[in-house]
């Protein structure tokens, strides 16, 4: 396996779905609906759950149905104290280090969350960029427009010497139709077509060896 590029999400995959940021954000998300959308509060959950579900992120949704602005609904979910749930992982450094492999960011949220969260964790000096939500606008994984604009955007000429890592089943599957080498991470269960589960990122040795 000729792997040249790893290609990387965040939350949720550079660490543990248990740390609770998802859940602190979902929480934030819900408030915007509410504060700026005025949706009641009581259908807001209902609603946030539809349209991530319907256009892949909840943010996609609500700038097709609401017009909103996407930087200010941005800066408002992610505005949660990440040190609160984060700190330097040097065993996830170490691990990463050891790969000679490009190391790519690609997540559905925005830059700024991405760097606090790789600047907390002791690792965001060893990627060589980070696509983010906005730089692939109007597209947002798991669609293939995503998927192509970020290989643009990272040189990469041939997806099939790429591992991509990621928590989301459904970002591997497309991920999987353009031949890359998809890992689940936050399982040990695998599920077709992707390729391999790990359970966090520090595995990933176990899949890839250095």
């Amino acid at each position: 396996m000729l792997i040249k590029t790893l290609l990387i999400d965040l939350d949720d995959t550079v660490y543990s779905s248990s740390v609770g940021i998802w859940d602190a954000i979902g929480v934030r998300m819900e408030r915007y609906l509410v504060e700026v959308v005025k949706i009641p509060a009581q259908k807001a959950p209902e609603e946030r759950s539809r349209l991530f579900h319907t256009y892949g992120t909840t943010m996609r949704g609500l700038i097709a149905e609401y017009q909103i602005d996407d930087l200010e609904f941005l800066e408002y979910v992610h505005d949660i104290p990440i040190e609160q749930y984060l700190s330097r992982n040097d065993r996830l450094r170490a691990t990463l280090e050891k790969y000679p492999q490009r190391k790519v960011v690609f997540t559905n949220a925005h830059t700024a969350h991405a760097e606090r969260v790789l600047r907390t964790l002791g690792i965001n000096d060893l990627f060589e960029s980070l696509i983010d939500i906005r730089s692939i606008r109007p597209w947002c994984k798991p669609q293939t427009e995503a998927f192509s604009l970020a290989f643009e955007l990272a040189s990469i000429e041939n997806p099939a010497e790429c591992l991509m890592a990621d928590d989301a089943y459904r970002n591997l599957v497309t991920a999987h139709e353009f031949g890359l080498f998809t890992v689940q991470v936050g399982t040990d269960v695998l599920n077709a077509p992707v390729n391999a589960a790990i359970k966090t990122l520090e595995e990933l040795p176990s899949i890839l060896p250095y």
